[in-house]
């Protein structure tokens, strides 16, 4: 798995930053917010705003958090609930990565851009990526539970250690 990780998914990046143009929507002012760090759309382009992330990752240091899922998601609308009650967890989120929602759902699978990506074994699925393109994280989001539920210390931990300058190898 670790050598997939540091060939295809690296260039798939790569392609990404070498097609990068276009300005970034926002939609949260408060926050400065992209759109597509906000909410699954099965009409957004997944390579356009893997581009503005990307972009956006480097000129603030930041690592990109992908997550995968769709509105018709019940643990994605979970997480977004928890991420809500927990502003100290939704602001060091925003501020360490910039965060990718990619959809996926019966009307648009976006099946080009999740076949350069490990398989998604449950949704929502994260993976973490450098502002350079090289993917170093597929994270099954059961792990940040704790009895059923997402845990302000699972998530905290796992922002501190997969931020830019975090422990990650």
């Amino acid at each position: 798995m670790q050598k997939f990780f540091s060939r295809l998914v690296p260039a798939f990046f790569s392609l990404v930053i070498l097609l990068s143009t276009g300005q970034q929507v926002f939609a949260d002012p408060g926050l400065n917010l992209p759109v597509y760090s906000t909410s699954y759309d099965d009409q957004r382009d997944p390579f356009a705003d893997a581009r503005a992330a990307i972009k956006l990752a480097k000129s603030t240091q930041r690592n990109v958090l992908l997550e995968i899922g769709g509105n018709w998601c019940t643990w994605c609308k979970k997480m977004d609930a928890f991420l809500e009650d927990n502003p100290e967890v939704y602001h060091l989120l925003h501020e360490k990565f910039v965060l990718l929602k990619i959809n996926v759902s019966d009307s648009n699978e976006n099946e080009a851009f999740m076949s350069a990506l490990p398989p998604v074994l449950g949704y929502p699925h994260m993976y973490v990526s450098t502002a350079a393109g090289k993917m170093i994280l597929s994270k099954d989001t059961a792990e940040l539970l704790q009895d059923g539920q997402y845990s302000v210390k699972h998530w905290l931990e796992f922002i501190d250690t997969w931020q830019a300058n975090g422990k990650q190898g």
